[in-house]
């Protein structure tokens, strides 16, 4: 899909570049189908097509007359060749972005030198940013040469942290990451380095610093550093904790152990979090057996509580799953045993929206004979909840059906 983006597009904020970039003031006195930039050929001739001048666009830039046949002549064979000279036009426009992003996947050595000489140094900072122009970009750095990619790497020097705050340009950043050399990647790091929490932080940025720590050398990340004394608040916050399991996921152990050392001083309440709860559950599924058993230890004899809770229950039923044979028994066996005021937390579990959900996680990871016993217990609750209104029975029945 051309128009794949790399995530859900969030919605923009205050940009350092501003907003749509209006292509008409970059033209000069005199130059043909307004609105648009176009160049003069590699023969050295201009390449003109058409001698009726261009038309006003419905949000009030000016189409050239080039672009308005495009759009309009569906039934002509449409050749790269044909638009040379106004390719900084298409790639601003929706149709003509989708035809030079589909043509540059089998263009031609020269069709892609012509292509970056139209856009590259001139436009390419402005096309980065462009709802429809960031694509094509992309698929230049994708399908150009090394020199060619080196040119457009050149153009972003100084400008990486701006890109990496706006909603299109951060996604050129990531493109650039994945295609680019080791010594360039590393002018992004420096660049960003002193702004990386504030990247973490953000809608768009965030997503440029997890691509770094995928795709560039861990010894080459001295900003993960930054992250230390602020693990707790990276977990909380909306971006923080993905970027906090990208480091957990592709760092080595060095670089981890003191990240994972403050997490786990917060753990109780992480788990509680909207959005902590996801970085423990992540150290549960994919983190050493030292860490996962710190975290099931933190959760053993508040089983009950946490299950009942909106967040803590997702990482209660994580746990049942991740958890050594004898840890899951301990834990099934607190979720069985009766309270000091004598209430059975069973029948607690089956009523609450929550709670039912870690009871039928239970049943269907435990071993049979713990599996036997707790459908004992469950049976005879089951039978007098069923009197009960509605409001319980998806539940129950959700419960139900494993017994």
């Amino acid at each position: 899909m051309l128009y794949a983006s790399l995530r859900s597009s969030p919605l923009p904020h205050s940009q350092p570049y501003g907003g749509a970039v209006d292509y008409s003031q970059q033209l000069h006195p005199g130059s043909r189908g307004a609105g648009f930039p176009h160049s003069t050929g590699h023969s050295g001739h201009n390449f003109g097509h058409g001698g009726r001048h261009g038309r006003r666009a419905g949000d009030g830039t000016v189409r050239s007359a080039l672009l308005d046949e495009f759009r309009a002549n569906k039934s002509r064979k449409w050749e790269l060749r044909d638009i040379f000279g106004y390719i900084v036009e298409f790639s601003g426009d929706q149709h003509g972005s989708r035809f030079i992003q589909q043509k540059l996947e089998t263009a031609t050595g020269e069709e892609m030198e012509i292509i970056f000489d139209e856009i590259v140094p001139q436009y390419a900072l402005q096309l980065m940013q462009d709802v429809f122009g960031n694509y094509v970009v992309q698929k230049l750095l994708e399908y150009g040469t090394a020199a060619q990619k080196a040119r457009l790497v050149a153009t972003m020097e100084g400008q990486v942290l701006g890109l990496s705050l706006q909603m299109y340009g951060c996604r050129v950043v990531q493109k650039a990451i994945e295609h680019i050399l080791p010594e360039q990647q590393v002018m992004f790091v420096q660049e960003l380095s002193p702004h990386v929490l504030r990247c973490v932080k953000d809608a768009n940025g965030n997503h440029v610093i997890q691509k770094l720590i995928e795709h560039v050398p861990p010894e080459r990340l001295g900003f993960v550093s930054a992250f230390r004394g602020s693990v707790y608040e990276l977990s909380t916050h909306p971006y923080g904790c993905r970027v906090l399991q990208r480091c957990f996921e592709y760092m080595p152990e060095e670089l981890t152990r003191p990240l994972l050392d403050e997490l786990h001083k917060y753990v109780p309440n992480l788990m509680v979090d909207q959005f902590g709860n996801y970085v423990v559950q992540f150290v549960l599924e994919h983190g050493k057996p030292q860490d996962r058993a710190t975290v099931i230890s933190k959760l053993t004899g508040q089983m009950y509580n946490m299950a009942k809770h909106k967040f803590a229950s997702n990482v209660c039923e994580k746990a049942l799953v991740t958890a050594d044979p004898e840890s899951r028994r301990k834990l099934i066996e607190e979720i069985m045993t009766p309270k000091q005021d004598g209430l059975s937390p069973i029948m607690g579990l089956m009523k609450d929206s929550f709670g039912n959900y870690v009871l039928q996680r239970a049943l269907t990871v435990a071993d049979p004979d713990q599996k036997e016993l707790l459908i004992s217990k469950v049976r005879p609750h089951l039978v007098n909840m069923r009197r009960y209104s509605s409001a319980y029975s998806k539940h129950l029945s959700a419960s139900a059906y494993m017994l």
